[in-house]
């Protein structure tokens, strides 16, 4: 369908072109968007493991050659967990503000103000060593962090209004593909082989520059997202050139309608806050949806799959040279999964990706406790315990990974989208934050039947989804927030009638 349309448009000179040419602007800013983006959050989450020992060593002798007495273990420890840590600090505050910065400014300049960000951390962290300055780090990771809080809520609006609606569903799915792939290249280049060796750590954390100064060259020639500039600026005129500019010369009419309607919706109200956006009644709905689903990211259960995998691998008698390159296998599973999610997302739609997927990974949680339980009596099991971690990953990228985004993308308006945005960032910072700091203790208590508690999650989360999320596929914001109110007023009604079937039920025994 979308193919037959796009032979259906002309360039100005009469000629036909393909759907290809004609959307070729919108893949390139994709690309542009995505490699400036989640990419660099995916690669900073993933690389920081990489040169933990280095790193360690590095604080050490810096302290030796200051105050000439090395440090002890827990404070060398605790240096170590604030390198770590610290990004996802700079994070949760980059999160606060991204709401008001792309608001006033829009998001092409938000992007744009990112990069210079990130630029400046990457050379802070790539002439730490240098310098003989940890301090540098903590700054470094701290700006990664900030920028990253920012990015993270900016790129998949962006992605998603510059995008025709009928794949807009991929257009956010992409923000998944770049941050899987990220995490793949972070483990790619944290390889021995590569940059994982000792002189080469700084230049390993400071590559994050390199995608950021091609975004900030590139992105000035793309113009501001349509909505924005409709919505935002009141400019038609530059909402019209973007569109014919990003979506070829052909009819747009129904995409232009709808940012009218919800020009027409916003007239009557002003953008929102965060706390207007929590204390709104219409908006409980979806907005508690977000939350859960955001946070079902961080309890799949994906970090303790990538913990045992180590485990599982030397269980299988894998070499201990070998096993990280199985590792970048099984991040690569979660990026291919990724990729078929942004294929499939606009025809099956949001709601049988993501019920679907957490149905798969937790039938394969199950399967794995069973395999690690019974892999130290019969070694052979831990080959299938193999095949079901790539299993876990590839159903992690294919469902909840690439979908979840482009639900909460469409199920706020643009005078909410941003306080929206910046609420379920915080949880999803918060929930990264948690997970990271009681992971290991759960793991130490409980071992691999640690996974029985993710499978609770995928379960509860997987069944909400089934039974109470609407298709976004292909509707606009005013069908799916009239949507949701038929299932807010549905919901009190039935309430309502319960209310009135035990009030009758009184009644009569009353009269009995």
């Amino acid at each position: 369908m979308v193919a037959v349309e796009g032979r259906q448009g002309h360039s100005p000179d009469g000629g036909v072109f393909s759907w290809q040419i004609r959307y070729q602007r919108v893949f390139q800013m994709i690309f542009v968007v995505g490699i400036g983006g989640t990419f660099l959050i995916g690669f900073q989450i993933s690389v920081i493991t990489y040169p933990s020992q280095y790193i360690k060593t590095f604080i050490n002798q810096t302290w030796v050659k200051r105050y000439g007495s090395a440090l002890h273990h827990e404070t060398l420890t605790f240096l170590w967990s604030a390198v770590v840590s610290i990004f996802c600090l700079g994070g949760i505050l980059g999160n606060l503000s991204s709401g008001h910065v792309t608001t006033q400014y829009g998001k092409k300049k938000t992007l744009l103000c990112t990069d210079i960000v990130t630029i400046a951390a990457a050379l802070l962290v790539g002439f730490s060593k240098t310098a003989g300055s940890f301090e540098m780090i903590l700054i470094s990771r701290f700006l990664y962090g900030f920028s990253a809080g920012i990015s993270l809520n900016t790129n998949g609006p962006y992605v998603g209004e510059i995008a025709p609606k009928k794949f807009r569903g991929f257009a956010t799915a992409t923000c998944s593909v770049f941050f899987s792939l990220g995490k793949a290249f972070g483990q790619i280049m944290g390889l021995r082989d590569l940059f994982g060796i000792e002189s080469l750590w700084p230049l390993l954390l400071a590559l994050c520059g390199i995608p950021a100064l091609l975004q900030l060259l590139l992105l000035p020639f793309f113009p501001e997202s349509p909505p924005y500039l409709l919505l935002q600026k009141g400019d038609k005129d530059g909402c019209l050139k973007a569109m014919k500019y990003l979506w070829g010369e052909g009819q747009h009419q129904a995409e232009l309608e709808d940012m009218v309607k919800q020009k027409e919706d916003a007239r009557s109200s002003k953008n929102l806050s965060v706390l207007e956006v929590m204390s709104e009644k219409s908006l409980r709905w979806p907005l508690g949806l977000s939350v859960l689903l955001i946070f079902s990211l961080n309890l799949s259960g994906l970090s303790a799959i990538y913990f045992y995998a180590f485990e599982v691998f030397r269980t299988a008698k894998i070499e201990e040279s070998l096993i990280p390159y199985v590792a970048v296998g099984v991040g690569s599973c979660e990026f291919v999964g990724t990729i078929l999610c942004s294929c499939l997302v606009d025809r099956f739609g949001r709601r049988v990706l993501l019920w679907g997927g957490f149905a798969m990974m937790g039938l394969v949680m199950v399967l794995l406790v069973l395999a690690l339980s019974f892999q130290g009596q019969f070694p052979w099991i831990s080959f299938g315990s193999i095949g079901l971690i790539f299993l876990f990953t590839l159903s992690y990228g294919l469902g909840p990974s690439g979908a979840i985004f482009a639900v909460i993308m469409e199920i706020f308006g643009q005078s909410v989208r941003p306080s929206a945005l910046t609420i379920v960032g915080m949880v999803s910072w918060v929930g990264l934050f948690v997970v990271g700091m009681t992971f290991p203790f759960l793991v130490e208590v409980l071992g691999h039947f640690c996974f029985l508690l993710f499978f609770v999650v995928l379960l509860v989360v997987g069944s909400f989804i089934y039974r109470y999320l609407p298709e976004t596929k292909g509707r606009s914001i005013s069908e799916i927030t009239e949507e949701f109110r038929r299932m807010r007023l549905g919901k009190r009604m039935a309430f309502t009638a319960r209310g009135k079937i035990a009030s009758a039920d009184h009644s009569f025994c009353t009269k009995l």
